[in-house]
């Protein structure tokens, strides 16, 4: 094959090829040039003027260095957001920040409608499980593969105060995915892609959170599995009520699912709308879908 054919059928960030390769740096100016000014009433209108999760004029950042650069973000109850942007743009930081995961230098993070309201910015990982119910469903390979996928349900809720807890949320689990029930003594190691992409939703699911934080659901998985993965989230969202934060490097098939899609460079925020909006914008098209 040609250099020329070689380049031709690269992927892009999203789907679809592409006529040239261009640099992560190239990404980040050119997604630069095009960010639009944006308030905070036009993040507010997104979330239905009644954000369950607010992002207050955000520092965040690893050690000393800060990757955030007073971020804001909204979502709405039961809404679902996807974040996208260049290599770097910061789209995991959010989800760790919300987690505690990294270190936050100014600005707050809120959960809950305008009636009943918490700051959660300081709350450690396992109190944002246990206490505020946030759940981060981490990238690919973050299962247990020695044990098996009823011992990895049950290390799902290894913050109840009782085993039986534990093991009673996992039962309704396997109520929900018959597909899981069916290898429930068999070991995770051994699972598909799907399988095992599934088994880390669900054990997400055991402490009943009310938001999602999900680290590249599609990640090493087939498009049939990608497909499955998204309609499992769809369920949880439209069904069970959940709101979901992603970030998503298959931006089409993200912005496609979401409520709301946020264009990230530079750890700040560059265009933000409504998922539709952003799939028609021509200018994120050409850098994000393919063109």
């Amino acid at each position: 094959m040609s250099t020329s054919d070689e380049k031709n059928n690269i992927s892009g960030y999203g789907s679809g090829g592409v006529d040239a390769v261009i640099s992560v740096e190239e990404v980040t100016r050119q997604a630069a040039a095009i960010a639009e000014e944006i308030h905070v009433s036009d993040l507010d209108a997104l979330a239905g003027n009644d954000a369950f999760v607010s992002i207050n004029n955000l520092c965040a950042g690893y050690g000393k260095m800060q990757i955030l650069h007073d971020l804001n973000l909204r979502v709405g109850k039961k809404q679902s957001l996807c974040l996208i942007g260049p290599n770097g743009a910061g789209k995991s930081t959010i989800l760790h920040a919300i987690f505690g995961f990294n270190n936050i230098f100014s600005g707050n993070i809120t959960i809950g409608d305008s009636n009943n309201q918490r700051d959660v910015t300081a709350l450690s990982p396992n109190q944002k499980l246990a206490e505020a119910g946030i759940a981060y469903i981490l990238q690919d390979k973050s299962i247990f593969p020695g044990m098996t996928v009823e011992e990895n349900l049950w290390m799902g809720g290894f913050l109840k105060n009782q085993i039986a807890d534990a093991k009673s949320a996992a039962s309704e689990v396997f109520d929900k995915y018959p597909r899981l029930a069916a290898r429930r003594k068999h070991k995770a190691g051994v699972l598909s892609g799907g399988e095992r992409r599934l088994l880390e939703i669900s054990r997400a699911l055991v402490m009943n959170p009310e938001l999602l934080l999900v680290d590249e659901p599609s990640i090493g998985l087939e498009p049939r599995f990608i497909d499955m993965v998204f309609e499992i989230l769809h369920d949880l969202q439209h069904n069970e009520g959940k709101t979901i934060i992603m970030v998503e490097q298959n931006a089409k098939k993200g912005l496609e699912f979401a409520d709301i899609g946020y264009v990230l460079v530079s750890g700040q925020l560059a265009i933000a709308g409504t998922g539709d909006e952003l799939l028609a914008n021509p200018k994120v098209g050409d850098l994000f879908l393919g063109g």
